[in-house]
């Protein structure tokens, strides 16, 4: 009688556990697991993000923004915190940048870094939630589209009626940084410092639009630098796509190529090949900057010099190797580096220039890449390991390069399509 008691008892905890536990097709229906997080993402762990949250305030926000999510209780509010939160994120650091308000914290005001730390930890966020509502693979995609795009400013572009010339610039966010990640990127710190302000220029005042994007490979190829700029560019008088280049100079990049040389992105991925657009049949394997180079150049913009780059890497028509052109491409060549190279900073100069092109801009808007010099800490503050996430030094090359851009722009927007 005891066995078979203890055998009744156990049949009833199996039955009672098959009705309490999911099966499959309710785990299906309740909506997917959530992804670990990326290689990106796993970077926040470390001190020097969180460092950079903290002497910033933007560990606030990170913090608010996980518990209002877990707070909706429906995907419809969930986005709608997403889409809140990510505009919020993207103004305040604007408005950090251009000293509207009080900062928190003791790092100065115009660095990009706590921007970028904090949309990661929105992202990680989304991309780790498991919601009781059921929320698929499509949603929490959406999801995360719709934050990066109101967090890096795509959805904050706005143009005033008037006679107000139009620049568009884009920025990008900090990378390498598994070789340092105190890493600022000039280029996004410019993007905030900018976005929405009105440059005087010869030929009347110009207001200007930003926008940051990622350093990832796939990014780009689902069109995100597409998608972004076409909405603006048949309504602009300039655009210029801005990244951090070589050390101690400004370059105006006069041919950008259309080839990936598969140098690891953010995280950790590389691409090697032809850059992927729409429609490929009609791809050129060039394009070619329509800035006033010459001008620029020319013009006193700041303490950095500033070049007029020509070189690049191509394989000749009906060749095999690759060799470098110091003057530009020659006929029916195969690209392999454009001036600023072949990694993301030269990708968006050609789909930017491209996309120019295809919407029939190339003889009437000015545009094209610049790079910036790169960003460079103090010089007793260089290792890594040891060092401080900023210095004196540090500031001021970041305030130069963001105050040199600006002056660049004003030459520029006052000057002639080149090309």
């Amino acid at each position: 009688m005891n066995s078979i008691r203890v055998r009744i008892g156990v049949l009833g905890l199996a039955l009672l556990a098959g009705l309490s536990a999911p099966t499959a097709g309710t785990a299906a229906a309740a909506g997917t697991q959530a992804a670990p997080p990326t290689v990106e993402e796993q970077r926040l762990d470390r001190a020097v993000p969180q460092e950079i949250l903290r002497r910033s305030g933007f560990d606030a926000p990170a913090a608010r923004f996980a518990r209002d999510l877990k707070a909706a209780h429906s995907y419809a509010q969930a986005r709608h915190v997403v889409e809140r939160t990510g505009s919020a994120l993207w103004r305040t650091a604007v408005d950090r940048a251009q000293g509207r308000g009080s900062a928190a914290g003791d790092l100065s005001r115009d660095d990009d870094r706590p921007l970028y730390w904090a949309r990661l930890s929105m992202t990680r966020e989304v991309r780790t939630w498991e919601p009781g509502f059921g929320l698929g693979d499509g949603q929490r995609g959406a999801l995360l589209d719709a934050l990066e795009r109101t967090s890096r400013g795509r959805t904050d572009i706005r143009y005033p009626h008037g006679d107000l010339k139009r620049i568009l610039v884009t920025g990008f966010d900090p990378f390498t940084l598994d070789r340092d990640i105190r890493i600022s990127n000039p280029s996004g710190a410019t993007a905030l410092a900018l976005d929405g302000t009105v440059i005087e220029t010869a030929d009347g005042p110009a207001r200007v639009e930003t926008a940051v994007f990622p350093v990832r490979w796939q990014d780009f190829a689902e069109g995100t630098v597409e998608r972004t700029l076409r909405p603006y560019l048949k309504r602009a008088d300039l655009f210029t796509t801005v990244s951090q280049g070589r050390v101690g100079r400004f370059d105006v990049e006069r041919t950008n190529g259309a080839w990936r040389g598969g140098f690891p992105d953010n995280d950790n991925v590389s691409r090697t090949g032809t850059v992927p657009v729409a429609d490929p049949a009609s791809q050129p394997q060039w394009t070619t900057t329509t800035l006033p180079y010459a001008k620029i150049v020319a013009a006193d913009t700041g303490r950095f010099p500033v070049y007029d780059n020509t070189s690049v890497t191509e394989i000749p028509a009906g060749g095999t190797q690759a060799v470098v052109r110091p003057d530009g491409p020659t006929p029916g060549s195969t690209a392999r580096a454009g001036g600023g190279g072949d990694y993301l900073s030269n990708e968006i100069a050609y789909r930017a220039t491209l996309l120019r092109d295809r919407l029939g801009l190339h003889d009437t808007l000015p545009g094209g890449h610049v790079h910036t010099p790169v960003l460079q800490f103090g010089a007793g503050n260089t290792d890594p390991a040891t060092g401080s996430v900023t210095d004196p030094e540090f500031v001021r090359n970041r305030l130069d390069i963001i105050a040199q851009v600006r002056t660049i722009l004003r030459v520029a927007a006052g000057s002639p399509v080149t090309g």
